[in-house]
């Protein structure tokens, strides 16, 4: 029996050598890299511009006073609708303003000045209303004498002469004395102050009675901003409010790049997107041929070009958008339907061309391909691969030609 225990001992430990040996070399064989993966498919691909932009309505109406005086409270609030004709806001003539003691001795000094003027026009008119008479019973005398031949025909033309003369005299200073009358009404006119005839205790009773002017609006619309609201003194031209239809003219204005508007054209299609609804559908209407300097939020100076954009359709934009609300715009500067697919995220460089690592029998295979157009999330793939090949997803500098490759599992 002591013999048969000492033989077994090799085996059991050439068993437990073998064991150990399993172990290791099931602990040390290379295990495949764990990889994402992405497929090579066929569908709608497109390429976009996608840009911040702002909405605004393509024509709106600035309503201004139309003489100085003084603006009545406006009753009309944002948003309200209103149509071709209505009066939105009314005005009234300016009042006289309180005369300080300077300009009241001026204007006092002026109405005597225009008052003796017109004192001396009348003494004029005097003079040359009696020499008007002398030259009229002067004509008359002469034409008895010529008559009866005592005087010459040259004279009777001079006397007519004279005559023609007083009356012209006579008629020029009618009209001066009524040009002076008009220089002193106009001279008592500086005289008259907010404080003159009641208008100051007119206003604080609020009994003042002066004609008032509507302003009324040009179009039907919305009205988009009130600028005064309260009662005010206006100069002539001072905007009061603007007014806009937001639901047929409203547009979208894109500022972008100039390296990008080169790349879009009148009726490229557009998705408008982010404004707080379902996507909209839009298109191109104009691009501005003059680029303007405009600086980024760090600092970088660019150069945009203003990109006007309509809403599609017949009946508008159908939401609830207004004047200056903002939105976003994916520009489709290209699109294809039946476009190879590859993940932009599967490739990478490789010498002067692109390549990717396709899966094939679970290892990473090496493949050079040809690439079109890349939105940077999908690009176009033209050849090296077929729909339904299997490619790595982000591929570390570590992978290399020929190694095996399984799908990280996700979650």
């Amino acid at each position: 029996m002591a013999a048969r225990k000492k033989r077994s001992r090799p085996v059991l430990t050439l068993a437990a050598i073998a064991l150990v040996a399993a172990v290791l070399a099931v602990a040390f064989w290379p295990r495949p890299s764990l990889v994402d993966m992405g497929t090579v498919r066929v569908g709608h691909m497109a390429l976009t511009i996608d840009e911040e932009a702002r909405t605004q309505v393509h024509e709106p109406y600035v309503v201004s006073s139309p003489v100085a005086g003084e603006l009545q409270r406006v009753e009309i609030v944002p948003g309200d609708r209103v149509v071709s004709g209505q009066k939105v806001a009314e005005m009234r003539p300016a009042n006289p303003a309180a005369l300080d003691v300077r300009t009241r001795e001026q204007a006092r000094a002026a109405v005597e000045a225009a008052e003796a003027a017109l004192r001396v026009a009348r003494a004029d008119l005097k003079a040359a209303e009696a020499t008007r008479d002398y030259a009229r019973s002067e004509l008359t005398r002469i034409r008895k004498l010529v008559e009866r031949g005592i005087v010459s025909q040259a004279a009777l033309e001079k006397a007519e002469q004279e005559a023609r003369v007083a009356e012209a005299r006579a008629d020029t200073l009618n009209a001066t004395i009524t040009m002076r009358k008009a220089e002193v009404d106009n001279a008592l006119a500086q005289l008259i102050g907010f404080d003159d005839l009641g208008l100051a205790a007119a206003f604080e009773t609020g009994t003042v009675n002066s004609p008032s002017i509507p302003i009324r609006a040009p179009i039907e619309g919305t009205i988009l901003k009130v600028l005064h609201k309260s009662e005010t003194a206006l100069p002539a031209g001072e905007p009061i409010l603007e007014i806009g239809n937001v639901e047929r003219d409203l547009e979208v204005v894109a500022e972008l790049l100039s390296s990008d508007a080169v790349r879009v054209e009148k009726g490229d299609r557009v998705i408008i997107t982010n404004w707080g609804g379902p996507e909209l559908d839009g298109v191109v209407a104009r691009i501005d041929p003059y680029g303007f300097t405009k600086h980024s939020a760090l600092g970088v100076e660019e150069q945009r070009v203003e990109t006007i954009i309509g809403f599609s359709g017949e009946t508008g934009h159908g939401s609830n958008l207004g004047h200056g609300y903002r939105v976003e715009v994916r520009i489709v500067v290209w699109e294809r339907d039946d476009a190879r697919i590859v993940p932009s995220s599967a490739l990478f460089r490789d010498g002067n061309g692109w390549a990717v690592f396709a899966v094939r029998d679970g290892r990473a295979a090496l493949t050079p391909v040809e690439i079109g157009r890349n939105n940077g999330i999908e690009a176009e793939l033209l050849d090296g691969l077929e729909p339904g090949d299997r490619v790595v997803l982000f591929p570390s500098s570590d992978l290399r030609d020929g190694a095996a490759v399984a799908q990280r599992q996700v979650g």
